[in-house]
């Protein structure tokens, strides 16, 4: 349990007097309403299907989402992909050439990206042999500047997700916000931390309808956190940041979690195979990293060579031999049955 969290001292002076923009949608919300005329937003009246501007608070995807999550509405937050929701994290709290974050490479690469842009000091603790948190290097790490702590779990690039015991004691002892990014949770034998979203002010969730749920086309990020967080990054955020078309396919695509479910099963599935195949028919293969994502972390005698020569048989995966930790690794997507046999053929063949 994380007490005595004041998420005033972590604020920009800026933001707390900041006064945020009044859209036209959000003083008069019921745009159902058929019997009104609507000559508040200089909106062109002719009807199209997307000539009038969103509901920018996207109150229809939340209301799934809730449900299926199992989350109050008022926790949730949606952007233009988790990218957006970071990007309003680091406006929100960081200062300028003042505070700092720290990430724990290997993972994901959008958060230094973001620290950058920001002008936010990005403080690297490598994750250990096992890819699991240094808790103790990291909390000597930050100090009364470090504002934001990101933990992807399931890790993107290692596949793994990080321990309970080190979650929970680095939301208990770091004195800033903790995002987790679960961004591949719903592949994951482990529980999501959404469960225990009351119990730490100071955790922010972010997810995505980018993987398992197949909307990466759409670019729709889910951020779930305290009331008083949210509030804040509603203050900060575009006034129409989710557009109409990306709310009508989440609203369709949320309402079909059985043909979800069925996808993901096949998924792991497909990982639980692929996993076996590598480990037992490619000879260059020296290690399978366990997953609870939907790709696979190997390492091979040559990143750069085997690489390219699966490109030459039409099959691309990425290399990652370039990040920490991860000399001479090759992260593979799972993907449909057929897309892993081409995959498992060339493999062989270029042995």
């Amino acid at each position: 349990m994380k007490t005595n969290f004041n998420i005033n001292s972590l604020l920009r002076e800026n933001i707390k007097s900041l006064k945020p923009y009044s859209s036209a949608r959000d003083e008069y919300k019921d745009i159902t309403t058929k019997k009104m005329i609507f000559l508040d937003a200089n909106e062109n009246p002719f009807e199209n299907g997307v000539n009038r501007y969103p509901d920018p608070q996207q109150n229809n995807v939340k209301n799934l989402l809730s449900k299926i999550k199992t989350v109050s509405k008022e926790n949730i937050l949606l952007g233009n992909g988790s990218d957006e929701v970071l990007d309003l994290i680091f406006r929100a709290f960081c200062e300028p050439n003042k505070d700092n974050i720290i990430t724990l490479p290997p993972t994901y690469g959008m958060y230094d990206v973001l620290a950058n842009i920001n002008a936010i000091q990005n403080r690297e603790v490598l994750l250990n042999k096992d890819f699991q948190p240094k808790v103790n290097q990291i909390l000597e790490t930050a100090d009364t500047n470090s504002k934001v702590l990101f933990l992807c779990s399931p890790n993107n690039p290692t596949g793994n997700t990080f321990t309970v015991d080190a979650v929970e004691e680095l939301l208990t002892k770091f004195n800033g916000l903790v995002i987790l990014d679960e961004a591949y949770i719903d592949f994951s034998k482990h529980k999501s931390w959404l469960e225990k979203l009351e119990k730490f002010p100071n955790l922010i969730i972010t997810q995505t309808l980018s993987k398992a749920f197949g909307l990466a086309g759409i670019r729709l990020g889910v951020c779930y956190a305290s009331k008083e967080i949210i509030k804040v990054l509603n203050n900060i955020k575009p006034p129409y940041n989710v557009n109409e078309l990306t709310q009508q396919k989440a609203i369709i695509r949320l309402q079909q979690i059985d043909e979800i479910q069925n996808e993901i099963a096949q998924l792991v599935s497909e990982r639980k195979r692929l996993k076996n195949e590598l480990e037992s028919s490619i000879s260059y293969v020296e290690k399978v990293y366990s997953s609870d994502a939907n790709f696979l972390l190997i390492k091979v005698d040559d990143a750069n060579k085997r690489y390219n020569q699966l490109i030459d048989y039409g099959v691309v995966i990425r290399n990652r031999t370039t990040q920490p930790l991860c000399e001479n690794c090759l992260r593979i997507s799972v993907g449909i049955c057929e897309e892993n046999q081409k995959l498992l053929r060339a493999l062989k063949a270029i042995q």
